[in-house]
């Protein structure tokens, strides 16, 4: 076994508690890469440092099947936003036909002196009202000017998840403030409620009595019956993509994707108290628990490698620290069927924590060794063309 240290010089103290951090008391950066390749090779690892990328055919292989991967996640969730917009809309135009069925009754079962034509009356005025509201609430940002909350999710504040970066939420997305032709549910009441306002008013318009408006407003709710009908299909329909899409993404029927990483939009999670960094290929929501998801394409073993697992509890350790909550446990993932569950206990913290101040101390001090004597491994690794300590 040889030294081969990197050529970029750090200047680093270890701390009291065993992590390096520099004269300004920044903790040393670790990728939970990093951890995956010191684990693999420490050599390895220290090449990568230097610049050298990885070569095969394996690797592109690789990064082709996790961008088709993510493409099928990003499908998934476009269709859970659809079926979600879908349902919501059914939901409104039947609540219409409930409306309009409840006041049919009421107007052929009670009596007073105010005609249909004064009530429709009534209900024009408020219908433009409450249109005149809608619109200036949507062209101006009042909720900035009251002082209002903004919508945000402390815990997925850090995670620049899928639903805000590639999916917008069907309706007030984190951060959202209003104003300047942005509506949120608000805006939706107001514009939905002079909806009904006004198709009450034209309905009784054309009612001598209320006995004949009853029967009209019958009328309307029967068509609008046939609407909400045609809506609902639509919203089975998107359900049978949504089911379609789970499957071709791997993804388990009460699971939830909270995080995709596509290296682009996907935000970077962070540890500054250790220096741990990086993108999970997936956060999920399984019983309430963000769980990370990290996908290995190639030769499915029979048990998970070390280098994956160390990556994997750098995931965990991040999603804890990013969220405040503490994930039970991590999936690694070979293939779609292939699942192993790493637990986060105190044996795996102290395995991940030990690494990262190892990685860490050789940044500084260097002297990275191989630390095998397999053939095999060496076969194996994209970076042995620059390696001149290879078994092969």
């Amino acid at each position: 076994m040889s030294d081969m240290s990197s050529s970029e010089s750090i200047f680093a103290k270890e701390g009291d508690d065993g992590f390096w951090r520099d004269d300004f008391g920044k903790c040393l950066h670790v990728s939970a890469s990093d951890l995956e390749r010191h684990a693999y090779c420490p050599l390895s690892w220290s090449l990568a440092r230097d610049g050298k990328s990885g070569k095969g055919k394996a690797i592109d292989e690789g990064r082709a099947k996790h961008a088709k991967i993510h493409k099928s996640v990003v499908n998934f969730k476009q269709k859970q936003n659809q079926l979600r917009r879908e349902l919501i809309i059914w939901s409104w135009w039947f609540t219409i036909v409930v409306i309009f069925l409840m006041d049919a009754i009421i107007f052929t079962t009670i009596t007073g002196e105010r005609t249909p034509i004064d009530i429709a009356r009534y209900l024009s005025v408020l219908s433009v009202v409450w249109l005149i509201v809608g619109l200036v609430a949507i062209y101006l940002p009042w909720r900035r000017w009251i002082n209002l909350p903004i919508n945000k999710s402390k815990e997925l504040d850090e995670l620049k998840n899928l639903e805000n970066s590639v999916i917008p939420r069907t309706f007030e997305p984190y951060g959202f403030i209003g104003g300047w032709r942005q509506g949120g549910r608000v805006e939706a009441g107001l514009l939905m409620g002079s909806t009904i306002f006004g198709l009450h008013a034209i309905g009784l318009f054309g009612a001598e009595n209320k006995q004949q408006a009853g029967f009209i407003l019958a009328t309307v709710a029967m068509v609008w019956t046939l609407l909400a009908s045609w809506q609902l299909q639509k919203a089975l329909i998107a359900d049978n993509a949504l089911e379609i899409a789970r499957i071709e993404a791997g993804i388990g029927e009460n699971t939830d994707v909270a995080y995709s990483d596509d290296e682009s939009t996907a935000g970077l999670l962070v540890d500054e108290i250790t220096g741990l960094r990086g993108r999970p290929d997936q956060i999920v929501i399984v019983d309430g628990e963000f769980i990370p998801v990290e996908q290995k394409t190639g030769k499915i073993p029979d048990n998970p490698h070390k280098s994956h697992k160390m990556q994997l509890l750098a995931y965990i350790h991040l999603v804890e620290a990013t969220t405040g909550r503490t994930p039970p446990y991590g999936v690694l993932k070979y293939g779609k069927e292939n699942l192993h569950s790493i637990s986060w206990d105190s044996q795996n913290k102290q395995l991940l924590f030990s690494a990262t101040k190892e990685i860490q101390r050789l940044m500084v001090q260097g002297g990275a060794k191989r630390n095998h004597n397999r053939r095999g491994k060496c076969e194996s690794c994209s970076r042995r063309y620059a390696c001149d300590s290879s078994l092969v």
